[in-house]
């Protein structure tokens, strides 16, 4: 004979809204009622917003089923737990990149090497650049077929002088199919297609302004094309105060994206549309003092209001006006006729007025930018940075602001040219602006990640701008790197000299279940035979 319950529902509902989330789902496991109040939804959008600490005028994300689910994603879907650690370096380790099929990744390192691991986390392939005269390698890029890899670093000329260059390595048999000259070596580089990239060069023309020159160069040189262009100049650029064009990198934007990320929740939800939301909200006087420092921005309604319903791409990069140190974010659209080194070289259709490129868009961040990254659908930039003090006056260009040890991460929209209210702050730098190095940052379709000089890399969940996760080093984390394949799948590199792999709890039991089918089957095996 079954016995009712001794507890009315309301009762066990109040009880479990006093409990931590995990103590509920085993709660859940004593009986029927249990279960069923466990599985309520009221309980579980409160455990949700009290355990992320999120505000609750941010609603949940449209595409979760439930808040049950919602709070599993994020509890459970977070590449958090080390999995492997990867010693193939002999130095500091400086950038990783993921092919775009996620089946391999390369590293770069002070060693002056750069490796090509596979899919299973094992070495494929090693080369030295020392033969090329390089001091190390900092940084390397899959083109969007991932037959070719980008492989920029710091070449030692004479009277130990020290510039860029790039070296296109073929992924089928590993040999090097080109060297291009960029300066400063810290434009890194950049693909455009499957077989153009784009390096930089710099010329000084005074004692504070010079002239920096960005080329479109051809991965390889035909044999059938060697009367053909394989250099053209893209966009010749002048700099003042001494700063320079530095981090180029492309953003494909187009026309009909369904973003990975809705932002803006309240704009939309005014429009009844079933969009998300804006990645912080709080009260007033918080929302007043994020619109003083909100970045200036010029040059909007050239962009937006040029071609209307056409896939744009944008050349984008960092650079300044007030000092050396990169402050600004330079966008420079592409157009189609740009997009080879055939045809007439860029620019000659100017006036004779007009002899640099005017941007076609700047943002200023008020800060030194340590780090850049794009969303998977280039609808979104993501940038480190590190705060200049409000109200600062620069004075003399050699002589930038001090810069906060906070590095805010700030969220810009590219079909709309502009930035989101709240940055996403959780990781720390310490090195003086004269010293201060590029930390990378990547996204995935759900999660955000960063490196710091605290030893740890950080993840945020982009829709709630929340962190969720610090992963530790011993030493300063220059970058870390989504699979693109799975986004539950991260690696970070390291001073330390480490590649560590990172694996979500739902994924390191799906591996440890297979493991132990696995081992079962070959024991049943042994018996039968």
């Amino acid at each position: 004979m079954e016995c009712g319950p001794v507890l009315p529902d309301s009762l066990v509902l109040e009880i479990f809204l006093r409990l931590p989330h995990d103590a509920v789902l085993r709660a859940g496991l004593t009986c029927r009622q249990w279960q069923a109040v466990s599985r309520d939804e009221f309980l579980w959008r409160e455990l949700f917003y009290s355990y992320y600490r999120i505000p609750r005028a941010v609603p949940r994300h449209p595409s979760a089923v439930s808040w049950y689910r919602e709070f599993r994603r994020l509890f459970d879907c977070i590449p958090c737990v080390e999995v492997q650690t990867l010693r193939e370096h002999s130095d500091q380790v400086l950038h990783l990149a993921f092919s775009h099929r996620g089946h391999r990744f390369s590293s770069c390192s002070k060693d002056c090497t750069v490796k090509r691991p596979d899919g299973n986390i094992s070495l494929v392939h090693s080369s030295s650049m020392r033969p090329l005269n390089w001091g190390y390698t900092q940084f390397s890029q899959f083109n969007p077929d991932d037959s070719l890899l980008l492989v920029s670093g710091v070449y030692l000329g004479p009277h130990h002088s020290s510039s860029g260059e790039i070296a296109v390595i073929s992924m089928e048999n590993y040999t090097l199919l080109s060297r291009v000259r960029n300066k400063p070596y810290d434009v890194f580089g950049c693909w455009l297609n499957e077989t153009h990239l784009i390096s930089g060069n710099l010329h000084w023309i005074g004692n504070m302004t010079s002239c920096s020159v960005l080329w479109l160069n051809k991965a390889f040189q035909d044999v059938e094309s060697e009367n053909v262009n394989v250099v053209k100049r893209l966009f010749k650029i002048q700099n003042i105060n001494a700063s320079t064009i530095r981090t180029v990198m492309v953003a494909h934007c187009r026309r009909h994206d369904n973003p990975d990320l809705l932002l803006d929740y309240e704009a939309q939800t005014q429009a009844r549309r079933p969009l998300l939301f804006d990645l912080g909200t709080s009260g007033s006087e918080d929302e007043d003092e994020e619109e003083a420092r909100e970045p200036t921005i010029s040059g909007l309604d050239h962009v937006l209001h040029g071609e209307e319903g056409e896939d744009k791409t944008y050349l984008l990069f960092t650079t300044g006006s007030l000092t050396y140190s990169p402050h600004q974010i330079g966008i420079k659209r592409i157009k189609p006729d740009q997009m080879t080194t055939s045809g007439p070289v860029l620019g000659e259709e100017r006036s004779s007025e007009e002899f640099f490129d005017s941007l076609d868009h700047v943002i200023d961040i008020h800060g030194h930018i340590i780090g850049m990254g794009l969303s998977p659908d280039h609808r979104y930039l993501y940038v480190n940075s590190r705060a200049w003090p409000s109200g600062c006056v620069i004075s003399d260009p050699m002589s930038p602001p001090p810069i906060a040890e906070e590095i805010d991460m700030h969220v810009i929209d590219l079909k709309t040219l502009r930035e989101e209210r709240r940055s996403l702050r959780a990781h720390r730098a310490f090195t003086p602006n004269d010293e201060c190095f590029f930390i990378f940052l990547d996204v995935s379709r759900d999660f955000v990640a960063s490196g710091a000089e605290d030893k740890h890399g950080y993840i945020w969940d982009r829709h709630y701008n929340i962190c969720l996760a610090r992963l530790a080093h011993d030493d300063v984390v220059n970058s870390v790197a989504f699979s693109p394949a799975d986004q539950e799948l991260l690696l970070s590199a390291s001073d330390d000299s480490t590649i560590k792999v990172w694996r979500s709890p739902r994924m390191v039991r799906l591996a440890q279940a297979s493991s132990r089918q696995l081992r079962f089957v070959e024991k049943w095996h042994r018996r039968g035979s």
